[in-house]
């Protein structure tokens, strides 16, 4: 009975430790299994996962023993391989300059000639100029003005004692001081590049010039006037257009009542020349249309505003053609 006690003892102790030892196996053989897969990734892994192993004869042992056989290298094959390039940015007769400045022969140029570095009255003699280089730069001088003062002698004949002097120059109205290029870039100022008459009173003022504001108002009022008979020759030529173009837009213009401004229209007419009139009315109603175009003959291309609609209703020589 105690012999056979201690063999079932000895046999019990014998199978833990084997089962001990398999568990320390299977861990190792688990770690090592990773520390392969780890190998693989830096060699044959993507590109995140690679790192750069150099030629080494000492790598072939490694990958044998990884079981991964290493091919013979392979001088790759070499192609030749030809192409057209554009040349640089190709510029017209235009262009002065390399860098991309253009300009025409109205425009003025200022030469400044530099003096030679380490040139001296005392050594010039011993350098010679053999040619220049030409650097341009785009430069702008603020806006001026001039006076023109047209001076009058007034001669006295001896024998009759009579006095006389020459005429002044005729002004474009009566006692204006404003010669016609003044007027003339008043309206350009201000209605092409849409600069407003106050801003223009302050650019006078800065260049030492006083005037009043108002003054300057007039200028504008009378020098449009003069301008009327040339916007109705080309609104005449524009309506004998067989295809015209109109629309209706505001434009506050006039005081409605204390801190409001009254809303108008600008009626653009379009011709077949290019040709463009804006006509204004202080309402939007079908009467403009009526005035403006009066017994016109063709296609009028308008918008989806009823006053068109109105306007060619009754009238079998217009077409209306809505965009």
């Amino acid at each position: 009975m105690i012999a056979t006690s201690k063999t079932r003892n000895v046999a019990y102790k014998t199978h833990a430790q084997v089962v001990e030892e398999n568990a320390q196996l299977q861990t190792e053989n688990q770690s090592l299994k990773s520390q392969l897969d780890w190998f693989k990734k830096q060699l044959f892994g993507q590109k995140s996962e690679k790192r750069l192993i150099e030629n080494n004869p000492d790598q072939a042992s490694l990958l044998e023993g990884l079981g991964i056989s290493t091919p013979p290298e392979i001088e790759p094959e070499k192609e030749e391989i030809t192409y057209q390039r554009r040349k640089g940015k190709q510029r017209d007769d235009n262009c002065v300059t390399d860098q991309g400045l253009r300009f025409d022969d109205s425009v003025p140029v200022e030469r400044i000639e530099l003096a030679p570095a380490g040139l001296t009255a005392q050594n010039k003699d011993d350098y010679e100029i053999i040619g220049e280089k030409i650097t341009r730069r785009l430069a702008q001088h603020p806006g001026s003005y001039v006076v023109l003062e047209y001076v009058r002698p007034i001669i006295k004949h001896k024998a009759s004692q009579q006095l006389a002097t020459v005429p002044a120059p005729s002004a474009i109205f009566d006692s204006c001081m404003a010669d016609v290029s003044v007027l003339a870039g008043l309206l350009v100022d201000k209605f092409v590049y849409h600069l407003p008459l106050h801003r223009q009173h302050q650019r006078l003022k800065q260049n030492g010039i006083t005037l009043s504001r108002s003054t300057l108002t007039q200028w504008v009022q009378k020098t449009t006037e003069l301008l009327n008979p040339i916007y109705e020759a080309q609104l005449q030529h524009i309506l004998q257009s067989k295809v015209l173009a109109m629309d209706e837009t505001p434009i506050k213009a006039g005081r409605k009542k204390k801190g409001k401004m009254q809303s108008t229209w600008f009626w653009p007419i379009y011709g077949e020349q290019d040709e463009l009139a804006f006509t204004w009315s202080s309402s939007r109603a079908t009467a403009h249309v009526k005035k403006q175009l009066g017994d016109f003959k063709g296609t009028l291309l308008t918008d989806g505003y009823s006053a068109y609609d109105c306007y060619a209703k009754n009238k079998p020589q217009v077409t209306l053609a809505q965009c």
